[in-house]
């Protein structure tokens, strides 16, 4: 490939204490945080909403926020959470597990949520470039959106792309999916209007009250539908799902594999088939399940790509399956994870455990009830940088925990304690490194976290 020179000059844009790239929740958490402490903070988002995946990504549910005996996820989280839960009446108030998302309404809570701090938010501003001084200090970031290029500098940045793309920009050392380059299959959620709700709920075979579609059910039209041969992209039986509205039901399912999130060709051609799988989906479930969804329409497919998997950076702290295991705790802990070991597996891996007739169901780990691990501080810290803090999907852990690590209420989580800490940070000598652990814990118990 070739490549060209440009020369041209950019306007600069110095006057903020912490910038947070990306708004997806860790990053509309790190940046209500930073806010909170009365650091000048601005917030860039590359698509027009805030929430990612919850919103962009139309997945149907949260994971749980409770570990069976209390709320594991507090602080931002439970905020969160619970205004959303406010405004959807067929939510009630006291439930925690797989609580329905509905995206209309968590797009404005964000918005809400983000404004009450006062925040500076740039819709459509995509990360470009980083600068550094050689030294391990991030001196500057290159964006671009419908006013040209333009270099935003501040004292601390909390990296929340999903994919640590300022930090390893800027040099960060990280890792990339498994050994030779492997990668979680992605999904492309989408949502099912005008189901039958009675069918959907009690039908003998795929019914909500009888095992419901997931291919854990044997009974379930999922089967039908992957053996089929008009429906080539359904390769699995991977089919979570969730009303989250009126005869309106969410789906997270179907695999989309080896997309990688850092190449937009690889993310540009898993779009286009994540659409025509949703709608093989959709036209499978009328074929097998008509009692609900003969009459049903396919009304929205997610903008945004839903990637499991993608860089982790290398941490002061890298958290292990080992950690998980031993419920371990830790002196530096910023929060709690109670999520189970959500692995999806390669073509190539799935084709291994079927030949020894392993469902990923018995790879995945699961706590008992009361059970949790913690999270450290450490664990945000990208080596070899100073002004960097990194929340989200993309911490320092093993692939096995990350598999845990990655959903929503843990990014919140994180991005609370990372926008709290760059705050900290920016009022002194800058470097997240230096943050007193145990005054960043103190502060955020004040604020309703929850950890040991």
């Amino acid at each position: 490939m070739q490549k060209a020179e440009f020369k041209m000059s950019m306007d600069i844009c110095d006057n903020y204490d912490v910038i947070v790239a990306g708004g997806g929740p860790a990053g509309c958490a790190a940046a209500a945080s930073a806010a909170r402490e009365g650091a000048k903070t601005l917030l860039i988002e590359a698509s027009y909403m805030l929430g990612g995946m919850g919103t962009g990504g139309l997945v149907p549910s949260w994971s749980p926020f409770s570990d069976n005996e209390k709320i594991i996820y507090r602080g931002m989280a439970e905020k969160i959470l619970n205004s959303a839960k406010a405004q959807s009446p067929h939510i009630m108030p006291q439930d925690l597990t797989w609580v329905p998302i509905d995206s209309e309404v968590l797009k404005r809570v964000y918005d809400d949520f983000i404004n009450e701090y006062g925040v500076d938010v740039l819709f459509g501003t995509q990360l470009c470039s980083v600068n550094t001084d050689g030294a391990g200090n991030v001196t500057g970031i290159l964006v671009s959106n419908k006013s040209g290029l333009k270099v935003y500098r501040a004292k601390v940045y909390a990296d929340c792309t999903g994919d640590a793309d300022l930090a390893a920009w800027a040099g960060a050392e990280f890792e990339h999916g498994g050994e030779n380059g492997t990668l979680m299959p992605a999904s492309l959620c989408f949502v099912i209007t005008n189901v039958d709700e009675y069918a959907y709920r009690y039908d003998h075979n795929s019914g909500l009250c009888f095992g419901t579609m997931q291919g854990t059910n044997p009974k379930s039209a999922i089967h039908a539908i992957a053996a089929d041969k008009d429906f080539p992209l359904v390769t699995d039986t991977h089919l979570c799902h969730q009303i989250i509205g009126p005869g309106t039901v969410g789906f997270n399912a179907g695999h989309i594999f080896s997309v990688d999130s850092t190449d937009p060709v690889s993310v540009s051609k898993a779009m286009m088939k994540g659409r025509e799988l949703a709608h093989q989906l959709h036209e499978g479930l009328k074929k097998y399940f008509p009692s609900a969804f003969s009459n049903s329409l396919l009304v929205n497919t997610a903008p945004l790509m839903g990637i499991r998997e993608g860089r982790r950076i290398k941490g002061d702290y890298t958290l292990t399956l080992e950690d998980y295991i031993g419920r371990r705790s830790f002196p530096d802990e910023i929060s709690r994870n109670c999520y189970y070991i959500d692995v999806h597996l390669t073509k190539e891996e799935t084709d291994a455990a079927r030949a020894q007739g392993i469902s990923r169901e018995q790879l995945n780990m699961r706590y008992k009830k009361g059970e949790s691990h913690g999270i450290p501080y450490r664990s945000l810290l990208p080596k070899g940088l100073t002004n960097v803090i990194v929340a989200g999907r993309s911490i320092s852990c093993d692939r096995k925990i990350q598999g845990s690590v990655r959903v929503m209420p843990n990014c919140l989580c994180t991005g609370e304690a990372a926008g709290l800490a760059a705050a900290i940070a920016a009022k002194n000598d800058r470097n997240v490194h230096n943050v007193d652990v145990d005054a960043l814990r103190s502060r955020l118990r004040e604020y309703g976290a929850y950890f040991l």
